[in-house]
């Protein structure tokens, strides 16, 4: 059976609360757009804390059997986790404040990540 997008989000969130990412925010982009269905946006208020985040979300999406691929490691400024269906950025805390995604990707709904 193939994992679901929803599924998969689920998963990547909780490995980055277990790596005490920063103000998770989480997008829906069915019918928005053909990237992913989701996005997950985080922090982490270092450099060792952004790659410890973004460590654990490929490792937890691994395990679930999904192709991941990471760019961004070498500098740990903005990590961008491929998961086909699910992507995750993860930013260094100065990163996020200047992209600010949520406001890019604004026609997208908010998806609650409790």
């Amino acid at each position: 059976m193939a994992l679901s997008s929803d599924k998969l989000l689920q998963a990547v969130v909780l490995a980055a609360e277990d790596k005490k990412a920063h103000d998770l925010v989480g997008l829906n982009l069915q019918g928005i757009s053909l990237v992913a269905d989701y996005f997950l946006i985080c922090h982490g208020n270092s450099d060792t804390q952004v790659v410890a985040i973004a460590n654990e979300i490929r490792k937890k999406a691994e395990e679930l059997g999904a192709r991941v691929r990471l760019e961004g490691m070498d500098t740990a400024r903005w990590v961008l986790i491929d998961m086909g269906d699910v992507v995750a950025h993860v930013f260094h805390r100065d990163e996020r404040e200047y992209y600010h995604l949520e406001r890019l990707w604004s026609d997208a709904k908010a998806v609650s990540l409790a």
